[in-house]
């Protein structure tokens, strides 16, 4: 989806933009994957929230059929890579839609009231391996760009579920 902002959260004023269900592409396609707090709140950076959203990354495979591999969590939003594994795993926006419903269910039981995603997300075809090790390298530089750590190494919410 077309967003104006650098971090790949989509504008409020922007429509939701419908997306294939599935596509074909030789070999397991990666996508690239940008989700933002509603209202841009600084909720995720805390060790108890940020548990939440990783604990649903790990789930990801045995619930949606979808293998998650790196994953960098922002106050306000989180980038992740992921790919669809099987016949089975559930639509790009179908997978996205469940693991919102729940993370928001876990949020909201963990005390961050009126926690909300926003509907729309940023999503990107991955072309190739080398395209996925320049992605990281950027993304993994969001902390340092938002002044809060010095080295990406120091910033303690991220991780990789899988080797993608």
């Amino acid at each position: 989806m077309p967003s104006d902002r650098r971090d790949g959260c989509a504008r409020p004023d922007r429509k939701h933009l419908r997306r294939l269900d599935r596509i074909y592409v030789p070999g397991a396609p990666v996508f690239f994957l940008s989700v933002c707090v509603r209202d841009r709140r600084s909720v995720l950076a805390r060790p108890e929230t940020a548990r939440i959203v990783s604990d649903a990354l790990e789930t990801s495979l045995d619930a949606h059929g979808w293998m998650v591999g790196r994953y960098v969590t922002m106050p306000d939003h989180m980038h992740f890579f992921a790919t669809p594994i099987g016949d089975s795993a559930r639509s790009l926006s179908g997978f996205l839609r469940y693991w919102k419903s729940t993370t928001t269910k876990r949020m909201r039981a963990a005390g961050v009231a009126g926690f909300a995603w926003q509907r729309e997300f940023f999503d990107h075809l991955l072309r190739s391996k080398e395209s996925y090790r320049q992605k990281w390298d950027y993304v993994r530089l969001n902390p340092v760009r938002a002044r809060l750590v010095s080295d990406p190494s120091e910033w303690p919410y991220q991780g990789e579920v899988h080797v993608i």
